[in-house]
């Protein structure tokens, strides 16, 4: 993977919460993510940008004017928290426009989070993930996260999310 040096990371604008909801949606669908396809239950979350912006940052890869991918990263008292606990932060619903693969967008997400949540003081960072998202793995292993299994859990049957965390 390389790292394209045109990528900058900023805060979404609220004129682009639909594009990155539907951005984010189409990451999922065409990475075979959401199980029900558009009729997934957890789509409408994916599309909801607004509300991830009033609880939590939701930060965005750009290049110029195109939108190049999206991450929320929630904090204790966050309705987005899920597996997080005092002291922590949760990144959540890392995606990247499925024609922006192999830029680096998605490092450069991650990497973000990391030093968004360490300016903010907190002591590890979580995350869930599809065991089939293998490159975003790597990604987050490749920042020092390590599996948490004490934290895997089953949102579906027959759905089980991997936790990953990075203590600070």
């Amino acid at each position: 993977m390389t790292s394209d040096s045109a990528i900058q990371i900023r805060e979404v604008l609220p004129s682009e919460h639909a594009l990155l909801g539907d951005l984010t949606v189409d990451s999922y669908l065409k990475g075979g993510f959401l199980i029900g396809g558009l009729e997934d239950g957890y789509t409408p979350h994916l599309r909801d940008v607004a509300h991830r912006a009033a609880h939590a940052t939701v930060l965005v890869a750009v290049d110029g004017e195109r939108l190049l991918g999206g991450v929320t990263i929630a904090f204790p008292g966050s309705p987005l928290m899920e597996l997080g606990g005092d002291g922590d932060a949760e990144i959540r619903m890392l995606a990247v426009d499925p024609a922006a693969h192999g830029r680096g967008a998605g490092s450069a997400l991650a990497a973000a989070c990391v030093e968004t949540a360490k300016a903010a003081g907190t002591k590890r960072i979580v995350l869930c993930s599809q065991q089939e998202m293998t490159a975003a793995h790597r990604i987050y292993r490749r920042l020092g996260f390590e599996r948490e299994p004490a934290l895997d859990w089953e949102p579906l049957p027959d759905v089980m999310l991997w936790a990953f965390a990075l203590r600070l």
